[in-house]
């Protein structure tokens, strides 16, 4: 497979990520502390979107070279090498705040449909 079309499947599995967190996260914030599911979807969604960071990033470092990148990668080491410290309210506001501002980044790179 090309790089150019492992780059665009990787942003299409970002957008459906990014899609999926903004349906749980308007579930709302009292639905979030009160399922205990949805902090483990949650830590799930960091780690996707990190790993896809670290994989556009690798294939394209002129193109995706907004700081955004590398933190949403660091997030996801963080989340997945120490899951004991992760704080519920950050992690809520990672995916509620965060992941729409990096949709906005892909739209202004025009990255999403």
């Amino acid at each position: 497979m090309r790089r150019a079309d492992r780059v665009d499947r990787w942003l299409a599995d970002l957008n459906a990520t990014l899609d999926a967190a903004a349906d749980l996260v308007a579930r709302g914030r009292e639905e979030f502390d009160g399922d205990p599911a949805l902090p483990l979807a949650f830590e799930a969604l960091s780690n996707r979107v990190g790993d896809l960071s670290k994989r556009l990033t690798a294939a394209d470092p002129a193109r995706f070279d907004d700081p955004m990148w590398p933190q949403a990668a660091r997030s996801r080491d963080f989340v997945v090498h120490h899951y004991d410290r992760v704080d519920a309210h950050t992690l809520w506001i990672t995916v509620s705040r965060s992941f729409p501002e990096l949709r906005r980044l892909l739209e202004r790179l025009s990255l999403s449909p």
